[in-house]
């Protein structure tokens, strides 16, 4: 299956999710398109996917950081089929943990299963949780193909 992955990160949390997520696709033999989201960014757009993984940290109580937002609006149409995943403090208050998911979740409309990390994956139950979400996402994924 051909899977862009795409994720933004402050702290590198994300990226830590992004880069576990990554090894197990490719482990499982999948053709990944992964990176880092970024201003002025040439993205792969212009290609086929099967399924868009896409990641963020969560900003401002909640919301989705710009960099993201961008990429976002770069895909143009959305694509059908989107899972989301994030990392986020409950310190802000449970209502805004990961809220850049919750906000993408419904942009997207994506009835995928969504993966929320409290700040870093340290803990087995957080390894679990990645592989669990990688696995549930491929799938339902397989199931629509």
């Amino acid at each position: 299956m051909r899977i862009l992955l795409a994720y933004d990160s402050l702290s590198g949390n994300t990226k830590m999710v992004a880069d576990l997520i990554l090894e197990r696709l490719e482990a499982l033999g999948h053709d990944v398109t992964a990176f880092r989201v970024a201003p002025d960014a040439d993205y792969p757009l212009d290609e086929s996917f099967d399924l868009y993984m896409l990641g963020a940290w969560t900003v401002d109580y909640g919301r989705t950081p710009p960099d993201m937002k961008d990429f976002i609006a770069e895909l143009g149409e959305k694509p059908e089929h989107v899972a989301l995943f994030g990392t986020g403090e409950t310190q802000w208050g449970i209502e805004n943990f990961c809220g850049a998911v919750d906000r993408m979740e419904r942009f997207f409309g994506t009835d995928y299963p969504t993966l929320k990390i409290e700040q870093m994956p340290h803990t087995n139950a957080d390894y679990e949780a990645i592989n669990n979400f990688v696995q549930q996402v491929l799938k339902k994924r397989s199931g629509s193909l």
